[in-house]
């Protein structure tokens, strides 16, 4: 049975629940269909042993109830992904939400209807929707990659996916396990691992750059005195340079000032700078020096501290330099945030084996092979990442005007005006697509800064009788030319990472996130609105 609303959103992520809390104030009516059986977006997919958010606790939750940020008590300064979730459902159960979502829903079209100014959107499970507006909540980091190798299908053994994970969990007790991937979610999940496996073999390619977490438990006393200054911590994470990270000082220390470079100084000079971060723990690290991502130099000085530090903490030499990474500068790939991870590997139990040296040729029926040998396993872990930011998006068939499919809009790599509206799509938003500062921010920040000014652009529409928005081809191709001389100018580029698409084969080498940082991002789409939504067109 069709169904006729005024706005089809796609996912039930934060973002999702957030716009139809928006929609719902507009007094317009929304669906939201979910692929997956709860609310929670990524937090519901990932599951896997160690998950937790790379952005403390209380900056990365919901700003736009002061009565919510009260009444939620976070239990540690980096939550696992249990309690995420748990707060997810906390707020779609507090504002009513789960009645407007379809659950089990995985789209698999959305088509404008030019004649009547409509998007029809289906799902496979067959249930059909047509709405004025169309609005793409379906996440950055929400299509799992799989890796090249021959003979997955092979393995005998159980094969567990970082972002699909199990919901029931998966005992690894007595068991030789294989991780295939370094990067993030591995980072999380391979300490976990290493204490139940008998045996654990990492095999890794790229090695990443990681800071401690220094996670705690949040004390009691010291969360109801930050609570009294919440609203200020909320206005800095929105208008500061920090990408919406930083200024939630866990331990009650005074905050380490800035230093502008750290081009020219000496190894010690640079360690009195950096170590306060380091103790301090959190990706804030690479707030100590202002060019950190600028100044090569500056970078170089950095990375070798943190190098250092790996060298410090691995026991064995020969294992501690293959996790140093060399080949890209500290933060142009999203530097991890762990908990033990380098100290994993002075476990007995655990193994390091470069595959860049020597690749993986197949998987076999009980492990892998290489050039030089095999390795064998019973259960087998692929943390390989995802298809971000368009990976979503592009795996649905979305049509604009003329019939024309994202798809081929995107050939050369995806273009959109502040990563919000696409030139051929009209009534279409994407909350935090490529051309805002979308993964390199905070999420949550980023998240509500996109639905409080599409929830004000469609205000506007509303009240002036608008029927139709559509991103102006030009505006458009200067917004994309803008985001990638912002990246040229930083060290961002030279990092070959999914930021770019460098991890998927065959996709266009497009820089997708606003490097500038999410103040600078907010004054201009501020600007653009106040400036009768320059850029868009409207009928």
């Amino acid at each position: 049975m069709l169904k006729r609303v005024d706005v089809v959103v796609v996912g039930a992520g934060f973002a999702g629940m957030y716009l139809l809390y928006r929609l719902r104030q507009l007094g317009m009516k929304a669906e939201v269909l979910e692929m997956g059986d709860n609310v929670g977006g990524t937090w519901y997919w990932n599951r896997y042993p160690g998950a937790r958010c790379d952005a403390e606790s209380l900056a990365y939750s919901f700003s736009f109830s002061p009565e919510l940020e009260q009444s939620w008590q976070w239990s540690e300064r980096y939550a696992k992904q249990p309690e995420i979730l748990s707060y997810a459902e906390h707020v779609a159960d507090r504002f009513d939400l789960k009645k407007d979502i379809r659950f089990g829903q995985k789209v698999s079209s959305a088509v404008y209807d030019q004649g009547n100014n409509e998007w029809l959107v289906l799902t496979e499970q067959g249930h059909e929707v047509r709405g004025r507006f169309c609005i793409m909540a379906t996440g950055c980091l929400s299509v799992p990659q799989l890796p090249a190798i021959d003979g997955l299908s092979a393995f005998e053994g159980p094969i567990y996916q970082a972002s699909l994970w199990p919901h029931e969990g998966v005992d690894f007790t007595g068991k030789s396990v294989g991780v295939i991937g370094t990067g993030s979610s591995a980072i999380q999940a391979i300490p976990v691992i290493a204490q139940q496996a008998q045996r654990l073999q990492v095999f890794q390619r790229t090695p990443n750059y990681s800071v401690p977490a220094e996670n705690a438990p949040l004390d009691a006393a010291w969360l109801a005195q930050f609570k009294m200054h919440y609203r200020e911590h909320r206005r800095f994470h929105k208008q500061g340079l920090s990408s919406g990270f930083g200024d939630l000082e866990i331990a009650p220390v005074e905050r380490v000032p800035v230093a502008e470079t750290a081009e020219g100084m000496s190894p010690q000079e640079v360690a009195a700078v950096l170590e306060p971060y380091w103790q301090r723990g959190g990706a804030f690290f690479l707030s100590a020096f202002a060019d950190a991502l600028i100044n090569p130099a500056s970078n170089h000085q950095i990375a070798e501290f943190v190098r250092n530090k790996i060298r410090s903490i691995v026991q064995d030499a020969d294992t501690a330099e293959l996790l140093c990474p060399k080949n890209f500068p500290i933060g142009s790939k999203r530097i991890c945030v762990d908990t033990g991870y380098y100290e994993t590997f002075n476990r007995k139990n655990v193994q390091l084996v470069d595959v860049a040296k020597d690749p993986i040729k197949r998987v076999t029926a009980n492990g892998l092979q290489t050039d030089a040998g095999s390795f064998d396993f019973d259960i087998l872990v692929l943390a390989t990442g995802f298809d971000a930011m368009t990976g979503a998006l592009l795996n649905m068939d979305i049509r604009g005007k003329e019939g024309m499919t994202l798809a081929q809009a995107w050939q050369a790599g995806p273009r959109s005006y502040l990563g919000l509206g696409v030139h051929g799509f009209p009534n279409f938003f994407t909350v935090t697509g490529p051309g805002s500062p979308s993964v390199l921010s905070n999420m949550l920040v980023s998240i509500e800064q996109h639905v409080d000014w599409m929830a004000g652009c469609l205000q506007h529409m509303l009240g002036s009788g608008f029927r139709r928005i559509e991103a102006d081809r030009v505006a458009q191709q200067q917004w994309t030319q803008h985001v990638n001389e912002v990246a040229n100018a930083t060290l961002f580029p030279q990092g070959g990472s999914w930021y770019l698409g460098a991890n998927v084969a065959g996709k266009p080498r497009v820089f997708m996130p606003y490097a500038a940082g999410v103040g600078p991002y907010r004054e201009i789409c501020e600007d653009v609105a106040k400036d009768n939504y320059r850029g868009f067109a409207f009928t």
